[in-house]
């Protein structure tokens, strides 16, 4: 039996991550770690815990307790720690910092040397392609790619980054980064793109799109991302960095579009409104290293994965009205206590 730690693992990535990898791989048992802030969700998990048994268990705890993550490793047994812990709202990182700093810069220094302390065999760092900045109308990001971050946010995902790829070089630790570009999916808390817009429309609320809607961005499913996470954890090259993308490209406005001819909405619920400061242009990834050394593809199309996706949150619209209330948190406290 395998014993991973993961951690974020009520997020959207973190959470999707956790439920394929017990389904796909019996030989593995996973111990979840999640400071459950905001957008951490144990709600996403309730049928996991439930029919996981032993393979399964969550810890309540911040990456920045030291003490907590050294009795989460060592009181499991965990051999493969992979970090998805973070906070990941480029809008909130631009109204405050702190949290950002604290918990990506901070906690993955604290992750890393109860990962060392250990002797963990492999660390994971789950990161984003933001970390590159922005490009033109052409080209891509590769691993190679000089780390350029603009926002707050990706400032303090390439400062983690750049910790890992530290320990690595001084310490000799066998880290392995991963790079991804925006993620859909199930379970994703309704500020992003796609579960806000989704939501607003069956609302019949507004479509809040930044500037002029031409900003281009690469979307990849998220059991694809999970997929080459765990190809990357297991398969990949010690100090390597992976790049996963779902090689599918669209201006915010073609996507809003695509949302609403969907959902069979009016185009009339789109209003444009004050662009984000320091916005980037258009992200778009080369994975081909990916796929040359971990045998990963993409295999779920954006308009499957959309679909899918829709589909998702017509059947559980319950789980985003206690999203929006806040009542997803009562959850935990009936099922752990205080």
């Amino acid at each position: 039996m395998r014993h991973v730690l993961v951690t974020g693992g009520c997020g959207f990535i973190g959470s999707n991550f956790v439920r394929l990898v017990l389904a796909e791989h019996p030989d593995v048992s996973i111990v979840n770690v999640d400071a459950l802030t905001y957008a951490g969700n144990p709600e996403s998990l309730a049928d996991v815990e439930a029919s996981a048994g032993e393979r399964y268990r969550f810890v309540h705890a911040d990456i920045c307790d030291r003490d907590a993550m050294d009795a989460a490793i060592t009181d499991h047994g965990v051999d493969l720690v992979i970090n998805f812990a973070a906070e990941s709202h480029v809008d909130r990182s631009i109204q405050d910092s702190t949290p950002f700093v604290k918990t990506n810069v901070v906690g993955t220094q604290v992750l890393l040397d109860a990962a060392k302390a250990a002797g963990v065999t492999r660390y994971v760092q789950v990161s984003t392609d933001e970390v590159y900045g922005t490009l033109g109308e052409t080209g891509l990001f590769t691993e190679s790619t000089p780390l350029a971050p603009n926002s707050p946010y990706s400032s303090s995902k390439a400062g983690a980054d750049l910790l890992v790829r530290a320990y690595h070089e001084t310490f000799g630790m066998d880290t392995v980064t991963t790079r991804c570009s925006n993620n859909y999916g199930p379970f994703q808390f309704p500020e992003k793109l796609i579960p806000l817009f989704v939501s607003n429309a069956l609302d019949g609320k507004s479509l809040p799109v930044y500037g002029d809607g031409k900003n281009v961005r690469d979307w990849i499913y998220v059991d694809d991302h999970a997929r080459g996470i765990w190809a990357a954890a297991t398969a990949g090259k010690s100090g390597g960095v992976y790049n996963f993308g779902g090689e599918s490209e669209l201006q915010n406005i073609v996507l809003t579009r695509h949302i609403l001819k969907a959902l069979g909405k009016s185009e009339d619920l789109i209003t444009f409104v004050k662009d984000r400061p320091g916005h980037d242009l258009r992200y778009a990834i080369d994975c081909s290293k990916a796929k040359a050394e971990l045998g990963w593809e993409p295999a779920v199309t954006f308009e499957e994965g959309l679909q899918r996706t829709i589909d998702w949150y017509l059947a559980n619209p319950e789980w985003i009205e206690r999203v929006k209330s806040g009542a997803y948190r009562e959850y935990y406290v009936v099922q752990y206590g205080e």
